[in-house]
């Protein structure tokens, strides 16, 4: 964590959860608990994670990049291993 004030401490966390609340949650209205638990746990893994392009990864899907990356020369971080 930076120091107080800083806006940046917590951008991930709340851009994922204004997703979330745009794209899914505030379309349907849940009969329980479970039900909300269960669709919000399939939109993430099934969607967000899995389908959803993201720009920081040039418009790709994310199964889409790490094909990409997994084809490509890994990155030498050190001579000496």
């Amino acid at each position: 964590m930076s120091h107080e004030a800083n806006c940046w401490d917590d951008a991930v966390a709340e851009r994922f959860f204004l997703k979330l609340k745009m794209e899914h949650v505030s379309q349907r209205q849940y009969v329980n608990h479970a039900e909300a638990k269960a669709v919000i746990a399939d939109y993430i893994v099934g969607f967000y994670n899995c389908k959803r392009k993201y720009s920081a990864l040039g418009n790709l899907l994310p199964t889409a990049y790490e094909r990409k990356m997994a084809g490509s020369k890994p990155i030498v971080v050190s001579e000496i291993t």
